[in-house]
């Protein structure tokens, strides 16, 4: 398995722990800090990089409108993240499951600071499992990093769901005292400059999602939004940030030695102009007025709805997955779904053999085994491929040798070794779009909690579905085919196979091991 899959970690790390404490911790008193106040987002001002194009599609379109843009290559991906923190004139939300402290990590977090330099107030939220492990070899030295950024005066970081012990032993035995909730993590995406500007998708912050990691990308998948979605997005970012669930890094009072702020910016400097993946990418704030004025002019008008699973009275109301059963039932004609993970439930398959009996088209793109980071997921999903693909119109699995890498997955001049698939989107009849961070798994659907972004835009949604067309021929693809004695085949523009694709032989075997797990840990 390759280490850029933390969906799977915190079973791990769990069990660790349980057999740590077992083996002579004492358990002692939990105590949680005391909740920050609430905070909101502040109303957009006049004065912002994207004010006029707001402006613009308000008064064509009317005042629930917004523009859009799909982004489906990595290297934009991170462009325009940039753009947005550099173009920030007062207000900067992120929040993620994932911030590693890898090239990518260090990259936006230093045009954060230096956005948070001129006067931008900004929050993060981030889940407290995994994010900066990269660059901290020990848990003390993550805490010290996080400190650091927190002190900053015009930046406020808040950790979902943190382990209020933060030493190795307290962690442990907190894990075994409160598992049921330590097992319980924000996968939410998004980033929001002055409340008018946001990206949302699958994305973490982490070198394999921007094309940057020499060992392993992910082909993934966000959209651009100004306007009212910008604002919708806000309101999300706000019920986290607001909840129970959400605890301030000052309130955890980690340690941090005097003079941490400015070491850390100077090795971070130092190693950002080093490094030669980012040589084509600036080091830099930057005036992105250009960029901007030509994506004013590239933006599909549509209006959109932001929904997430809700924390509330101490716990997770789970929305999402009923929200995307209801959309993908609005399907009259077609029905496109890529997804990075699936492990479907009766009932999805049910309602896909709805569909098609309706005359509905459906088709679906995931991950091959080949192409795949988390090999227990396909050990759960391969058991459903001839149902899945009985239901559908035509079932996909991405190469992890595609075509596309080249073109879309790898930011020059790295060269990934190969590819996977990491997007979560969905068509509708190619009027309707759904882009975000929910996976068709068990643990999306009942434990993490998920955020996506339903627009109605005709040319959005033909834009991503020529994107799935794309990723759906034979030089990027599998077509999975089960012949009239019930016997699979996979088959690409090369060859056509009766065993399922897989880079190694350890490949398979993981892929055996994994079927001994319960399902519903991933």
């Amino acid at each position: 398995m390759t280490t850029s899959a933390p969906r799977r970690l915190l079973p791990l790390f769990l069990a660790a722990c349980a057999a740590f404490v077992l083996a002579g911790c004492a358990s002692q008193p939990l105590e949680r800090p005391p909740r920050p106040a609430p905070r909101f987002a502040v109303p957009p001002k006049a004065d912002t990089a994207f004010a006029a194009i707001e402006r613009s599609l308000r008064q064509a379109g009317g005042e629930a409108t917004s523009g859009f843009e799909i982004i489906d290559r990595n290297e934009n991906g991170l462009r325009w993240r940039l753009a947005l923190v550099d173009s920030a004139r007062h207000t900067i939300d992120l929040q993620y499951y994932v911030w590693f402290g890898d090239t990518v990590g260090r990259l936006l977090l230093k045009r954060v600071i230096d956005a948070a330099d001129r006067g931008v107030k900004v929050r993060i939220l981030i889940d407290d499992l995994n994010s900066l492990l990269r660059d901290a070899a020990t848990v003390d030295l993550r805490d010290e990093l996080l400190a650091t950024i927190d002190s900053h005066p015009n930046v406020e970081m808040r950790l979902f769901n943190p382990w209020t012990r933060r030493d190795l032993v307290g962690r442990a035995e907190e894990a075994v005292g409160e598992m049921a909730r330590l097992n319980q993590r924000m996968h939410n995406k998004a980033i929001i400059v002055d409340n008018q500007a946001t990206i949302l998708g699958g994305r973490n912050l982490g070198d394999e999602y921007f094309g940057l990691n020499p060992a392993f990308n992910f082909h993934d998948l966000d959209v651009i939004g100004v306007g009212p979605v910008a604002r919708q997005a806000s309101a999300v970012f706000d019920r986290y940030w607001n909840s129970e669930w959400v605890l301030a890094v000052a309130a955890l009072r980690l340690p941090m030695k005097r003079g941490a702020a400015d070491a850390a910016r100077d090795r971070m400097a130092r190693e950002l102009s080093g490094n030669r993946a980012l040589a084509n990418i600036p080091l830099a704030p930057r005036d992105w007025g250009p960029e901007i004025a030509a994506l004013a002019g590239r933006l599909h008008a549509g209006r959109s709805e932001v929904h997430s699973d809700l924390p509330e009275d101490g716990a997770i109301r789970h929305v999402m997955m009923e929200t995307l059963f209801r959309l993908g039932g609005t399907a009259k004609r077609e029905l496109l779904i890529v997804n990075a993970y699936i492990i479907p439930s009766e009932r999805f398959v049910e309602g896909l053999r709805d569909l098609r009996r309706a005359g509905v088209r459906t088709r679906i793109l995931t991950n091959s085994l080949a192409s795949h980071d988390v090999p227990a997921v396909n050990s759960h999903y391969k058991a459903w491929r001839k149902p899945l693909r009985e239901a559908s119109d035509g079932l996909f699995e991405m190469r992890h040798d595609a075509a596309i890498q080249s073109v879309a997955v790898d930011t020059p001049p790295t060269r990934g070794e190969f590819m996977g698939l990491h997007s979560k989107g969905m068509v509708v009849d190619r009027e309707r779009v759904y882009i975000g961070s929910m996976n068709f798994d068990p643990r999306s659907a009942a434990i993490n909690t998920e955020m996506g972004v339903l627009i109605e835009s005709a040319p959005l949604a033909a834009q991503l579905a020529r994107a799935f067309e794309r990723d759906t021929a034979p030089a990027n693809a599998w077509r999975v085919e089960v012949d009239a004695g019930g016997s699979l085949s996979w088959t690409n523009d090369r060859e056509r196979v009766s065993m399922q694709p897989a880079r190694s032989f350890w490949q398979r075997v993981e892929d055996v091991f994994f079927m001994a797990f319960p399902r519903d840990l991933y």
